[in-house]
């Protein structure tokens, strides 16, 4: 299967998400047709839709269900086909769970009540609780705001949670830099009456409490994986905008207040040296702003990069939309609110933190299993959003590298398993779903946890297993 043609299953399945729905006729050009003589060709069987390569890609022209009807996994069948896929060399065990989407019925269970770190699996739960708590078309403003408790002379750069600033113009066609400082300094500039030198102050008390989580190890604050928590940031504190990796700003911040202020006197206005932070008096007035991308945006761009930053941010902005406050604790408690309205079995889970990162954090593959298949069977279509923000493998995210081997057994579920993807030093996760052969929705979970060394072996093995619930009928 080549690229093409995995675009175009991939696409496939996004109407499954959209709709439940698979397109099972299309048009093709017409054909010259020879004159054949001798017995009639032989008829080769029938593909799914949603696992076929055409030739050219056509518009469909029938949409209808997945069909109920379609053959389950026989889990008899199924079970050795797994615990082949998931061996791994050392014995290391990996757990996992998959569920029949439409009944719910377990396929295959390995350790699946057993309570894992998830690492960024847990970013499910955060993304499934931001798009339940915050109006999905919402966007994030970064204002500028004088006059009030900080008197003439003042200008508060006010952070609401966009923590994806570009240091540059706006541009409205990326999530990253979606609201430009620099566009922000030159609207700022246009509206500013006189040429005395301007005070710049810093308005991030959006958010409360610690900015970094107590659990988390100082060796990934340092690796950069993650850094104090602020409502504002330019690419989510990474210290090269153009890249998301290395180190992060220690002051985020700072850090963007410090761009902005560049951006000013760029744009002609004069601005002391220094910087403060201030919270800005309710008297103060706007005089101009930038907006983010959509928080549906935010969350799938969340899932797809697995931005640990962004993670904790959505959870504190979810929190503060509920009532609770935009902290850390705030952000756990929402979380698990959201989960449990799901009527998911949330006993002995442990929440650490919405990224993952935390060595606190414990779930079992049934509870991710049983969040993923909510959200396949639920009707709230913004929290469909989890399900689009899932990378695709060979195509997408975190999983764009991944299954591209077309000599290897993973290289069956390019294009067709779609997950989220979870990594630490001792673990590695995937967490999503995959329509089989013939046609039927299948989720699963699989977590390897306790690893020793290298987290490669255990990946590939779960890499195989979902390549599995893609080719198997399993009858």
């Amino acid at each position: 299967m080549n690229r093409s043609a995995r675009v175009f299953t991939s696409l496939l399945l996004a109407l499954v998400l959209g709709v439940l729905a698979v397109p099972v006729g299309f048009h093709y050009g017409p054909q010259v047709a020879e004159l054949v003589t001798g017995p009639p060709p032989q008829v080769e069987p029938e593909i799914p839709v949603i696992q076929q390569t055409p030739d050219d890609v056509a518009a469909p022209t029938l949409v209808s269900q997945l069909d109920a009807q379609a053959p389950v996994p026989v889990p008899d069948v199924l079970a050795p086909l797994l615990a082949a896929a998931l061996e791994v060399s050392g014995g290391t065990p990996v757990t996992g769970v998959v569920l029949d989407a439409l009944t719910g019925e377990v396929l295959f269970d390995r350790g699946g009540g057993e309570l894992q770190l998830p690492a960024s699996n847990i970013k499910i739960l955060t993304a499934t609780a931001a798009l339940a708590k915050l109006d999905p078309n919402q966007r994030l403003a970064t204002s500028v705001l004088t006059g009030g408790a900080g008197g003439e002379g003042v200008l508060v750069l006010r952070g609401g949670g966009d923590v994806l600033l570009g240091s540059g113009e706006s541009d409205a066609g990326s999530v990253i830099g979606h609201a430009g400082l620099a566009t922000l300094a030159r609207e700022t500039a246009a509206e500013l009456d006189g040429d005395s030198p301007y005070r710049l102050v810093i308005d991030d008390s959006l958010f409360v409490g610690d900015v970094l989580n107590p659990s988390w190890q100082p060796g990934d604050v340092q690796a950069g994986e993650i850094a104090p928590i602020y409502p504002l940031a330019i690419n989510s504190s990474w210290t090269d905008e153009s890249k998301q990796s290395g180190a992060r700003a220690a002051d985020a911040a700072l850090a963007a207040a410090t761009v902005f202020r560049e951006a000013l006197l760029a744009a002609g206005v004069q601005v002391e040296e220094g910087i403060e932070r201030q919270v800005a008096g309710e008297d103060a007035e706007e005089v101009a702003s930038v907006e983010s991308a959509t928080v549906e945006a935010l969350v799938e761009h969340m899932l797809r990069t697995s931005d640990n930053y962004l993670a904790e941010v959505l959870a504190r902005l979810a929190a503060e939309a509920s009532g609770r406050p935009a902290s850390f604790g705030g952000g756990l408690e929402t979380i698990a609110e959201v989960i449990t309205g799901l009527e998911v079995q949330t006993e002995e889970m442990v929440l650490g933190d919405a990224s993952g990162l935390s060595p606190r954090n414990r779930i079992s593959p049934r509870q991710l299993s049983d969040v993923v298949r909510t959200l396949l069977r639920s009707d709230n279509r913004a929290l469909r959003h989890v399900l689009h923000g899932l990378p695709v493998a060979s195509l997408s995210g975190t999983l764009a590298d991944r299954y591209n081997d077309d000599d290897a057994p993973t290289f069956a579920g390019a294009g067709l398993v779609r997950a989220k993807t979870g990594t630490l030093n001792a673990v590695t996760a995937l967490s999503g779903h995959v329509v089989s052969v013939d046609g039927r929705l299948l989720v699963f979970s699989f977590i390897a946890s306790g690893l020793d060394g290298t987290t490669e072996p255990a990946r590939a093995a779960v890499d195989r297993a979902a390549a599995v619930l893609a080719t198997c009928g399993c009858r």
